[in-house]
């Protein structure tokens, strides 16, 4: 299948369409919305089902070198996005540095949403891939976070600019590690793997079967969040602003996919590997932010990562992503 098709295949996909419909309906200004109760339920259920069939995945697999591999690429593909980020940011805008960094740090972490997407995307296409890839999605929450902090501090240093203190370094990586996101996502992939085939046999009708159309549901309401946010910021993203929103992934992709070609992966699991380096968190780290560099705008970091790379990841970057890993993994 060319990448013409897969794209043209994905836009049409219900799960796309289900966002676009939401994303239209906050721009049109519709009452249509889905209370905030139940949209945590949603993105709980999402993150318990990925991360259980993640773990048991890899109790059938088992722990190898090209795991071990895999998951230290991760880690230095989180620390490093951020710091290319900042630096494109501040060469390319105007924002100050504690912005520069606040939104690099959602670019080097992960949008497990964008994940679960492409692996309806890879499974749709009959590919397989590593089960472990739920946790290098884990692994890459932090990292990047950690690195946005030095840059910030750094960048307000060499700008004469005093930062706000904010949250403590240990305080905040224990807030990213107890996330509930987090909590939930590593909790349920322990889960699977302790328990095995067995488990994923006692509740395969509740974490398999209503899958797709709770991820619709969930996109709707990430759509509606999205559309609001593009309608309410015009202000704060300037053209140059919302041209890194759609090109810097690309290099995010582009840095993953090297990594593709020293690691063994299946083109399921390079293109999964891919996704995430490409996609931008919108969960985990706008909550660190909002401790660690109180300074720093939810309206630009925020919109940047779900109003923009969100839908662009969800439309056209996941057949990309999946073309370009045939190439180094084919």
């Amino acid at each position: 299948m060319s990448g013409a098709e897969l794209a043209l295949q994905n836009l049409t996909s219900p799960m796309v369409l289900f966002f676009a419909l939401g994303a239209f309906a906050a721009l049109m200004r519709s009452d249509l919305t889905i209370p905030e109760a139940v949209a945590k339920t949603l993105a709980l259920y999402l993150m318990l089902s990925i991360g259980f069939k993640g773990g048991v995945e890899v109790a059938k697999s088992g722990i190898d070198a090209t795991m071990l591999l895999t998951i230290a690429a991760s880690i230095v593909l989180s620390f490093a996005i951020p710091v290319i980020g900042y630096a494109l940011l501040r060469a390319t805008t105007r924002l100050s540095a504690v912005d520069a960094a606040a939104v690099s740090a959602h670019y080097g972490s992960i949008s497990i949403v964008t994940f679960v997407a492409a692996t309806e995307v890879v499974r749709g296409l009959g590919l397989t891939f590593e089960g472990y890839l739920i946790a290098i999605a884990a692994v890459m929450e932090t990292p990047a976070i950690v690195s946005a902090l030095l840059l910030a501090r750094r960048g307000s240093k060499a700008d004469g600019v005093k930062a706000e203190s904010g949250e403590s370094l240990p305080a905040l990586l224990r807030e990213v590690a107890f996330n509930g996101s987090v909590v939930m996502l590593v909790g349920s992939f322990l889960i699977g793997w302790i328990s095995g085939e067995r488990g994923m046999a006692m509740i395969a009708p509740f974490v398999i079967d209503p899958f797709r159309g709770i991820l619709c549901l969930f996109l709707l309401d990430m759509g509606l969040v999205a559309g609001r946010g593009l309608r309410q910021s015009g202000k704060v993203l300037t053209p140059p602003a919302l041209a890194f929103g759609i090109y810097f992934p690309l290099i995010s992709a582009s840095l993953a996919a090297l990594f593709c070609l020293m690691l063994d992966l299946s083109v399921g699991g390079a293109a999964l590997l891919i996704t995430l380096a490409a996609s931008a968190s919108y969960i985990a780290v706008p909550a660190a932010m909002r401790l660690a560099l109180p300074e720093a705008n939810p309206a630009l970091y925020l919109t940047l990562s779900l109003g923009v790379t969100f839908p662009f990841n969800l439309t056209l970057g996941i057949p990309l992503y999946v073309w370009i890993a045939g190439a180094v993994a084919g």
